[in-house]
């Protein structure tokens, strides 16, 4: 660690296995989709990753693929995980278990607004708009980084699209540029640090621990 740095908080960002749906191509949204067979084995297989961070406390989305993701890693640092709704996935209405054909051929004129006019936050019928995913799950993350202290790392396991309007928000950037970041991949996670120089993206769309960094943290003590 580089003199006058501190020991970080941690918060790892986790979202969950793969599920049917995900192989279908359909909307989950808010649906209750269990994880598939390779989604049980993705999340075993990066809970022993997830878990040489030690973490505190385990808070995860409370729906069903989510959870399950949750209880491996659970199983293993005998944290019980803590169900927060706040962290679920967007609500996606009534494109709910559609595919996005599927979406364009029952709401061609919405969906032409959202992919081809690049109106993102357009609200369609019963669901939720970015700036309320990112707003609730922001409450969710500041939260969570509230209950660490100097040296903890937590875990968040959710879902793709709300875990990155979340991110997005928690660091403060602008809800338009929330699509320079790619969606995670199913189990992969994001890891956000903050030591002096406050809350930073220091790892994203991650499946394996990376190599300790070597350099200083702070370059302008050089």
């Amino acid at each position: 660690m580089a003199p006058g740095s501190v020991e970080p908080r941690r918060l790892v960002l986790w979202r969950h296995g793969r599920t049917e749906w995900n192989v279908l191509g359909k909307a989950q949204g808010h649906a209750d989709i269990p994880l598939d067979e390779l989604g049980l084995a993705q999340a075993q297989r990066a809970a022993p990753h997830l878990a040489t961070y030690r973490p505190v406390f385990i808070r995860s989305s409370d729906l069903a693929r989510a959870r399950h993701t949750a209880d491996a890693l659970g199983r293993i640092t005998g944290c019980e995980p803590v169900l927060d709704p706040r962290l679920r996935e967007f609500d996606v209405g009534v494109r709910q278990g559609m595919t996005f054909a599927e979406f364009r051929a029952a709401f061609p004129a919405e969906y032409a607004a959202w992919f081809e006019h690049r109106e993102e936050d357009q609200r369609l019928p019963g669901a939720e708009t970015a700036a309320e995913v990112a707003e609730r799950t922001v409450a969710a993350l500041d939260d969570a980084s509230a209950a660490l202290q100097r040296g903890q790392t937590g875990v968040v396991v959710g879902h793709g699209a709300s875990l990155r309007v979340g991110l997005v928000a928690f660091l403060g950037i602008d809800q338009r540029s929330w699509g320079v970041l790619v969606g995670m991949s199913n189990c992969a996670w994001a890891v956000l640090e903050d030591s002096n120089r406050g809350w930073r993206l220091v790892d994203y769309n991650a499946q394996t621990l990376p190599e300790p960094l070597t350099l200083p943290d702070d370059l302008d003590s050089e």
